[in-house]
């Protein structure tokens, strides 16, 4: 059985970036986000595929669709594909990991 691994991090605290799955085998893709301060977080966008949140730190509040829904540390959010979503810190620190059902990213800013 051939396996992939990469080496992430080298004892930092927090994990920030990006892993794209496709070039190592994996059907998924995985953003690692760190925001530092309230109201930070990307613009209004959707993806062909689901996209699962899982918040590891502080408090975020997603907008889905219509609906405005605010996930502390331990929740996990979850996008239906091709729907419009976007998010914000809440609390002073935010850490999450975004995992995209895809192979690479597809992102369509709205």
């Amino acid at each position: 059985m051939a396996t992939n691994s990469i080496k992430w991090t080298d004892g930092a605290t927090s994990w920030v970036g990006e892993f794209q799955g496709g070039g190592f085998g994996s059907g998924v893709s995985i953003i690692f986000t760190r925001l530092d301060r309230p109201g930070g977080g990307p613009a209004l966008h959707q993806h062909p595929y689901s996209e699962t949140f899982l918040v590891r730190k502080g408090v975020v509040r997603f907008t889905v669709g219509t609906q405005s829904l605010d996930a502390a540390a331990g929740e996990i959010v979850v996008v239906a594909p091709d729907t419009p979503h976007q998010f914000t810190g809440v609390s002073d620190e935010v850490e999450m990991i975004d995992i995209h059902a895809s192979r690479r990213f597809i992102t369509q800013w709205l």
